[in-house]
């Protein structure tokens, strides 16, 4: 039975950690304050989820969905990803992360510096644009005729055939959005970002938090995808 370790029991890591368990898949999970803090969470997910440090984690995940601050990234220790097939959430916001430059003058998306940090990682950009909230209400089985679909990006071919067959077993299909180059197409602002899985579009951004999802379709997403405008990293400031 395969392992998904998942770095961060946040908002995304806990929904992402729902589903596997949901489909047979067993779950080791950490964060930052240690397995102990884990206890809750352990408890509700039931016997396939068990709590562990980060090098636990990383160790026994034959995949890892990493869903922790951007710039927390960097004090992972080196080399703790290599090898492995690494699904990323991370965004950048400035008002958590403070300014980084790269980003600002995009110079590089965040997943090509999320991407630089974790040597030797196979990373694919996945999950970071859809509400936690929404993951486990949108996920369906294999086939189902409102199943949604989520973009992800990488430069690794292989890796995102196996983030795709993994995203599959969870419940939604997937949509080839390019290369990490292109990943601003789906990061906070674009048109691939969050609203497109909501059920009223015109949601008022105070409301997001408590808005109800729709299903997404692949050609929805493909559609948001192409008529995406860049948005201007630098006026970030949410």
């Amino acid at each position: 039975m395969p392992t998904l370790g998942i770095i961060g029991s946040g908002n995304i890591g806990s929904a992402v950690a729902r589903l596997a368990v949901a489909s047979g898949m067993n779950v080791v999970l950490a964060n930052s304050r240690g397995p102990e803090s884990l206890r809750d969470l352990i408890t509700e997910l039931g016997p396939l989820a068990k709590a562990g440090t980060v090098e636990e984690t990383a160790s026994n995940g034959e995949a890892i969905v990493l869903s922790i601050p951007l710039l927390a990234v960097k004090d992972l220790p080196a080399g703790l990803l290599r090898d492995k097939l690494v699904l990323d959430t991370s965004n950048y916001y400035p008002f958590r992360d403070g300014r980084v430059t790269q980003l600002d003058t995009e110079t590089v998306t965040a997943s090509e510096l999320v991407h630089a940090w974790l040597v030797g990682a196979r990373y694919v950009k996945a999950f970071g644009n859809i509400l936690a909230h929404h993951i486990p209400l949108l996920s369906r089985h294999s086939g189902a005729a409102d199943r949604s679909a989520l973009p992800i990006a990488s430069d690794d071919r292989e890796a995102k055939r196996e983030a795709a067959a993994l995203i599959d077993r969870l419940g939604f299909d997937t949509v080839d959005a390019g290369s990490l180059s292109d990943s601003w197409k789906f990061e906070p602002e674009s048109g691939g970002f969050t609203r497109i899985y909501l059920a009223d579009s015109n949601t008022p951004d105070d409301q997001l938090l408590s808005s109800e999802p729709g299903p997404t379709s692949a050609d929805q997403v493909n559609a948001a995808l192409a008529s995406a405008t860049r948005v201007k990293v630098a006026d970030r400031v949410f």
